[in-house]
């Protein structure tokens, strides 16, 4: 098990009833994320909406929190996030907050606490990039876009 990494973490004065993100199990990578909407918020199909969590956070330099959608509510009510994977950057400290979307049939309704994403912290390395007049050739090459297929 690796060391783990210290993220700051303040609950909003809106959220203080809700539980603060947690692990689901000892294997879990992501922290689930709760819906801190004031009253039960109704998302129709095709339609998204920005959804507030009640925290905010002080990443690690060096480190990012990745806002990831839940499998189960993509299978079961086709909910996914719009900017999937969301980034909170380590000098980003406002309220972290859900771009959600209902690709599905139906009209889906986020209650207060419901859990809507998870975050996953993770390293970030930093590019140095060099310009050149041509890249080093790869088997691939510029195939892209299912040349592989399918």
């Amino acid at each position: 098990m690796h060391d783990a990494v210290e993220v700051l973490i303040e609950q909003l004065p809106d959220a203080q009833d809700l539980p603060l993100p947690a692990y689901a199990t000892a294997g879990s990578a992501g922290m689930d994320l709760m819906a801190a909407v004031p009253q039960d918020f109704t998302l129709m199909p095709g339609e998204r909406a920005l959804i507030p969590t009640g925290i905010r956070i002080a990443v690690p330099e060096g480190y990012e929190a990745q806002i990831r959608p839940r499998s189960g509510l993509a299978l079961r009510y086709g909910l996914a996030l719009v900017n999937s994977p969301g980034t909170i950057d380590s000098d980003y400290r406002g309220p972290v907050q859900v771009v959600i979307i209902n690709l599905g049939d139906e009209a889906v309704v986020i209650q207060r606490g419901d859990r809507i994403a998870q975050m996953v912290v993770c390293p970030v390395a930093r590019a140095k990039l060099v310009e050149t007049d041509s890249l080093p050739q790869t088997k691939r090459g510029d195939g892209g876009f299912g040349h592989t297929g399918v």
